[in-house]
């Protein structure tokens, strides 16, 4: 892989080093492009058994206030692949905003780490994180984005369609979370036409709307907003969906959000108006039956035994999910070797 990043570099007229990963917003379809190349570069190495130790010496650190097994299994293992030492501190392991500022948890690890990961809460908190650590800071995830998740995603989809541009996308949920803001995101930067189908109340919100219908027109897609579940489904190549109540949302919520989203379920009859060469996406977990703690308990309370997905459609054949877990590890291994090389 050596030379790899100055060769492109070369080609593209760019470079991301030293460059923090905090939302697509802040990255070019340009660069995108070039981290998505670089991505099924690493996954053709790793599928092959070709060591490729880039980044020995280097050293990250995972901070996560919101617990994952992808974000960090993948984080750790594309780290440790390209030879660097990882650290990881949970939720109990940091005085982070506790007995120390976030400025000043930044500036110690900075001194200390080639990379900073941060998983939570508030983007403003990884945004802190990125101003004062002076090293690389990326965004496992916040409530506002999830950009590591885009590009397993994007990789994802361009692996089973050859290609991105032109296609229809659509995400059925709540589309103002983190999920919803950073498909709609990706997808105008990429060129995908993007429908978020749910209730108004779980509409994103206006003014990364507008943005992203800005990045759209330049990219010659659509962002399309709908409540319509038939308007939504129809003619999409790729129908996406994500929990209806996220990590740190209070359990009171689950009664609203059910009642709004029950008809947003991913269900065969969906998947029929999509068409039969549509995809199913979804970022994991997935409450897909009873074989969880909280499915059991939703079960219990609410008689709903698959809620944001039915498990048919979930262990289909059109389901990717689990291409987009392992993508994770490629696309999060390509995003440390470019800004760290």
């Amino acid at each position: 892989m050596n030379g790899l990043i100055e060769e492109e570099d070369m080609k593209m007229g760019m470079n991301v080093r030293g460059r923090s990963f905090l939302k697509l917003l802040d990255y070019t379809p340009q660069e995108i492009r070039y981290l998505l190349d670089l991505s099924r570069e690493f996954k053709a190495k790793k599928r092959s058994g070709t060591p490729h130790c880039c980044l020995p010496g280097k050293n990250i650190v995972l901070i996560f206030e919101k617990t994952s097994t992808r974000t960090r299994c993948a984080f750790e293992v594309a780290a440790r692949d390209l030879g660097m030492g990882v650290t990881y501190l949970d939720p109990g392991s940091s005085q982070m905003g506790k007995k120390e500022s976030i400025p000043d948890t930044a500036r110690v690890l900075g001194r200390m780490y080639d990379g900073i990961e941060y998983r939570g809460f508030d983007q403003k908190l990884v945004e802190q994180l990125a101003e004062y650590s002076g090293v690389p800071v990326y965004n496992g995830l916040t409530d506002q984005f999830h950009p590591t998740q885009m590009l397993a995603d994007l990789l994802t989809i361009e692996e089973k369609f050859g290609r991105l541009k032109g296609l229809n996308f659509t995400y059925m949920g709540d589309a103002r979370n983190n999920m919803g803001n950073s498909l709609m995101v990706a997808c105008a930067k990429m060129g995908l036409n993007f429908t978020a189908c749910a209730p108004k109340e779980l509409f994103p919100a206006e003014d990364l709307v507008r943005e992203a219908e800005r990045i759209a027109a330049e990219s010659g897609s659509t962002v399309r907003l709908t409540e319509d579940v038939n308007e939504g489904a129809t003619g999409a190549d790729i129908i996406y969906t994500d929990i209806w109540v996220s990590m740190g949302e209070p359990d009171e919520v689950w009664d609203t959000r059910i009642r709004l989203l029950r008809p947003y379920q991913v269900n065969r009859s969906l998947m029929e108006k999509a068409g039969p060469g549509a995809l199913f996406m979804h970022c994991l977990p997935s409450f897909h039956d009873t074989k969880t703690v909280i499915g059991a308990q939703i079960a219990e309370k609410f008689g709903l035994t698959e809620m944001e997905v039915t498990d048919e459609v979930f262990e289909s054949s059109q389901s990717v999910v689990f291409d987009e877990a392992e993508n994770r590890m490629h696309t999060i291994k390509a995003v440390l070797y470019a800004t760290l090389c």
